[in-house]
């Protein structure tokens, strides 16, 4: 089991992050443009695990070179089913560099639209508190 895959359904936020590269880059699937950095990134997978209800993996695929992953996930958000998948790529240290979020049917990723605009300003926040600790 991928090691983001088991930070993820132990809630675990901190070993999330961890994982993450600093210089990782998050492709949502309700956002045109990519987001940069561990930061931002750290803060959106906060608020998905805010949005998401009854989420669960359901598949694991690996390419034989180990850097590339597909983490299949089902989860409901705002009453909406949905079926998604986490794309990684790992960087030579083993981190998270490229994180594309893929998600169906429309109906249910217009309601996790929805969500997690509603969590835009808690990201803001979270964001900007992290950047000034450093």
């Amino acid at each position: 089991m991928h090691p983001f895959r088991e930070a993820v359904e132990a809630g675990d936020e901190a070993r999330m992050a961890a994982l993450l590269a600093d210089d990782v880059v998050f492709t949502s699937p309700v956002a045109f443009k990519p987001y940069r950095g561990k930061a931002v990134t750290a803060a959106i997978l906060r608020a998905v695990v805010r949005v998401f209800e009854d989420f669960r993996y359901v598949r694991e695929i690996a390419d034989a070179g180990g850097r590339d992953h597909a983490l299949v996930f089902e989860a409901t958000a705002d009453g909406k089913q949905l079926t998604g998948c986490d794309l990684l790529h790992l960087d030579e240290q083993g981190r998270i560099d490229d994180l594309m979020v893929m998600v169906r049917p429309l109906s249910a990723a217009t309601a996790l639209a929805a969500r997690m605009g509603e969590q835009f300003e808690r990201i803001n926040a979270e964001v900007a508190a992290e950047l000034g600790a450093r």
